[in-house]
């Protein structure tokens, strides 16, 4: 007992120690620790040219030191005038490189995603995020800093048609690379005295497509404010908002709001 109290202690004081690279709208390249698992609940949306909005289930767990994976479920009103189930996705990330040194560290890790979904396809981004049935995979790099945290991921994205008959129109792009570029910094608490204080981050952080071939890429900036409470409660609220454009998709100008709990040592 008092093997396993000490583990849930230690796994306390490490998590804010790097909660800085939890990042709002990118998964960073370290994993969850062994045996947790985490539920979130997630809306998204627009308000313009009508507000719509999109609600994501997602329960994440790790497997073990090198994998952790997720499952979700979409409902959103973006296709309907009624909100209405759209499917889910699976997720898997494979930490294949950890390098550590005081307040240090760098990650590596490959990742794989897939989603089935039943919606039409208006929209040239590709988006497995409720949008698009479809695979995607990449690499991604984390290094923390002491309170800083940077991340950046590379990915190819392929397309398929969508379930309930919903084909891809063959004007539409099949492929898609996406690239991200994430920074996030711890701003409270100054010190640590014990787990039940309050994490504040601050996160900034690039999110780009590109179709090869249509001409048709974006690039968003996402600030976003994160507060952790007790070490295992999560709440994240950010905005993205494009720097540039020329795609028509569902994800400009997009709010987004997240709860999520973590239980560790299951």
């Amino acid at each position: 007992m008092k093997i396993i109290l000490l583990a849930i202690c230690l796994m306390a004081m490490v998590c804010p120690a790097f909660s800085q690279e939890l990042y709002v709208n990118t998964e960073p390249a370290s994993n969850m620790a062994t045996g947790s698992l985490g539920l979130r609940i997630e809306n998204q949306g627009f308000f313009k040219p009508e507000y719509k909005n999109r609600s994501t289930l997602e329960a994440m767990y790790g497997v073990n030191r090198h994998l952790m994976v997720h499952g979700s479920l979409y409902m959103s009103d973006y296709y309907s005038s009624n909100k209405h189930f759209e499917g889910g996705s699976i997720y898997a990330k494979y930490r294949f490189l950890s390098i550590d040194t005081v307040q240090k560290h760098l990650r590596g890790a490959f990742f794989i995603k897939a989603s089935s979904i039943n919606n039409p396809l208006p929209n040239q981004e590709i988006s497995l995020e409720g949008d698009n049935s479809g695979l995607q995979s990449g690499v991604v790099f984390t290094q923390l800093l002491h309170k800083l945290a940077i991340s950046g991921s590379v990915s190819y994205l392929r397309a398929f048609d969508n379930r309930g008959g919903y084909s891809l129109p063959a004007s539409q792009a099949r492929n898609a690379a996406a690239y991200t570029l994430s920074a996030g910094y711890l701003l409270f608490p100054r010190s640590y005295r014990d787990y039940k204080q309050v994490n504040v981050n601050l996160y900034a952080e690039l999110l780009g497509k590109t179709n090869p071939g249509h001409g048709q890429s974006y690039l968003d900036a996402a600030p976003a404010v994160q507060f952790i409470f007790n070490s295992v409660c999560r709440l994240d609220l950010s905005y993205r908002t494009p720097l540039y454009n020329d795609m028509v998709r569902n994800t400009k100008n997009m709010y987004l709001i997240r709860l999520e709990y973590n239980f560790f040592n299951l």
